[in-house]
């Protein structure tokens, strides 16, 4: 029944027997049928004295009563709660050495040893860096024997930093330094030392030099160096303190009061100018180990190491290999290799041959054929015309780099590219050579000039390339009679023209370096010009060979120079192939700083 039917019966005398459990009201009636009605939210006063009045026997139920377990986890949920905020959040911030991590595991060492059976890597792996090789020799001869160098008074370099490039392989010949002396290895990563916590970086590096001390003699290795060895002072507040904080500990461990037996630190950085004073100082960094580009003969040795891994390789000359690539570091090297054998795999060939390698250099120095360009055959001639000029000033002028390759192959943004290769690496440039350079670069507008008479965008790049190397000839390199020997402008091509400093040139000065490098741009393009003229017939010549193939290569220059019909391109066969497709391109040759139309 509804509450206002319960309130009647009550009054009328009806109900025998209540239930009052909150809101809900069950019992008995005098008739002995029961019921069941729910009480509104709103108390109702005369209820209970309703109830009385008319002799209702009201009974009620006990409320329901937690567990004491229940009403302590009640109470302590929000401690724990924070207490597993603390422990995942702890957890996530640092792992422990070795692979382990845990709620106190922030401060422990994040370096990974590797023990001496697991180092595979040895000197016959790292090519390419003699004079780097042996300058580590020694730590390997006092790894194995200490006791030759202690009977002397000698003792070990506490530090080796290697300075160079990046790709050069400076990772590669510290592990090989581990492989030869069979010791562990830690390697660690700078970055790894600093986290948003004061103090955290330096109780790491306490931590990695307990772990060595156990271990000794071995090799930390610290790759990176300058994410925590830059110059001190350099701020304040905030992760600078947390980094400085670790370079002192890092101090304090290489050579503080407490000796480090047998521990030997070997670094890695591209970027030795900005570490700090103390950090190479005799006692801690007291060796540096130049590791530069490879030289000609070095990447011949790299290329060696690296072609041992392909399964099979036929007819490469790496000699020529070498020379096309210039300013190749070892892991540009490893790059091209593999290239390589992606194009070999591509062909469906059980060998890598010399022409893959031809292509995996030409991909790697301007990108992939974009032979789906569609291009109009008036622009594909006025594109042979401009690399014919280039190619043909490059062959007169003397002293210059052979012509190796002339393409008008789209690839990346060059829509053609004149390749020449330097018989040796150039450490130096000279004068005359500088200016033969400019004159080749104009050969590829003055030839549109003179053969379709236009003037394209092409030439653009050639202009500042020229531009760029006039103005060093007369401000940075003293090649200038008119000028002298004085220095106008830094290296980051910034005039001193109005500068703040003791060295300051005046603007009639700056007028007269400008009318210097226009009239050394102006001589060579007249170079190039007549060379041009006395050479129309080898032009068209070239641009038929090019117009028809595409590509042609060194023999095929050599022959229009001297008059001769070019020779048809050579067709690469796979050796061993395991289809019958066969290269669609043509021949293809070494390069280095090769002009783009």
């Amino acid at each position: 029944m509804n509450y206002s039917e319960f309130v009647a019966a009550v009054n009328a005398g009806q109900i025998k027997q209540v239930t009052i459990d909150g809101e809900k009201i069950t019992g008995e009636k005098k008739n002995g049928s029961g019921f069941e009605s729910i009480r509104p939210a709103v108390q109702d006063p005369e209820l209970m004295p309703s109830l009385i009045k008319n002799s209702v026997v009201v009974e009620g139920t006990a409320p329901q009563r937690q567990g004491v377990l229940m009403q302590l986890l009640i109470a302590s949920f929000p401690v724990l709660l924070i207490i597993l905020l603390f422990m995942f959040f702890m957890r996530n911030m640092g792992g422990g050495a070795g692979g382990k991590s845990g709620p106190m595991s922030f401060g422990k060492s994040k370096a990974k040893m590797l023990a001496e059976d697991q180092i595979k890597v040895n000197f016959k792996d790292v090519a390419g860096c003699d004079e780097a090789k042996q300058e580590v020799v020694e730590i390997v001869d006092f790894l194995k024997d200490p006791a030759k160098f202690k009977r002397l008074g000698a003792s070990i370099p506490k530090g080796v930093l290697m300075v160079g490039p990046p790709g050069t392989g400076k990772t590669l010949l510290a592990k090989a330094i581990a492989g030869e002396a069979k010791v562990p290895f830690f390697s660690i990563s700078g970055s790894d030392f600093v986290e948003m916590f004061v103090g955290v970086g330096a109780s790491r590096v306490r931590d990695m030099f307990e772990q060595a001390k156990r271990h000794a003699p071995c090799i930390i290795f610290i790759d990176e160096i300058d994410a925590v060895g830059r110059h001190r002072g350099s701020g304040t507040g905030g992760g600078h303190d947390e980094r400085e904080q670790t370079l002192n500990q890092m101090l304090v461990e290489m050579d503080g009061f407490e000796g480090n037996e047998g521990i030997i630190v070997i670094a890695a950085t591209n970027r030795a100018d900005v570490l700090d004073k103390a950090l190479l100082r005799p006692g801690r960094f007291d060796r540096q180990v130049m590791v530069g580009l490879p030289d000609i003969n070095g990447r011949e040795q790299i290329l060696n190491v690296h072609l041992k891994k392909l399964p099979s390789v036929t007819s490469v000359d790496v000699k020529v290999l070498a020379r096309g690539t210039p300013g190749f570091s070892g892991a540009q090297l490893a790059n091209l290799v593999n290239e390589a054998a992606l194009f070999a795999a591509r062909r469906n060939k059980n060998t890598v041959d010399m022409h893959d390698f031809e292509d995996a250099k030409d991909k790697i120095y301007m990108g992939p054929e974009r032979k789906s360009m569609i291009i109009r055959d008036e622009e594909r001639r006025a594109t042979a015309y401009h690399e014919a000029g280039h190619a043909i000033v490059a062959e007169v002028l003397p002293g210059t780099d052979p012509v190796h390759k002339v393409t008008i192959m789209p690839r990346g943004w060059a829509l053609g590219v004149t390749w020449q290769l330097p018989e040796q690496d150039q450490i130096s440039h000279y004068k005359h050579k500088m200016l033969n350079e400019l004159s080749i670069l104009f050969g590829g507008r003055i030839a549109e000039e003179i053969f379709i008479n236009q003037q394209s965008t092409g030439a653009s790049n050639d202009f500042e390339r020229a531009t760029k190397m006039a103005r060093s000839m007369v401000t940075k390199y003293g090649m200038s009679d008119k000028m002298g020997v004085m220095v106008y402008e830094d290296d980051n091509q910034q005039s001193f023209l109005g500068s703040i400093g003791s060295r300051t040139i005046s603007e009639a000065t700056q007028q007269q370096v400008d009318a210097e490098v226009r009239r050394i741009l102006d001589e060579q393009y007249k170079v190039a010009w007549d060379i041009l003229e006395q050479n129309k017939d080898k032009a068209h010549v070239m641009v038929k060979a090019l117009m028809d193939w595409e590509t042609i290569d060194r023999d095929q220059v050599l022959d229009i120079m001297e008059g001769k019909e070019p020779r048809p391109p050579k067709v690469y066969v796979a050796e061993n192939p395991v289809s019958d497709e066969l290269p669609k391109d043509g021949p293809s040759s070494p390069p280095p700083l090769p002009a783009m139309n």
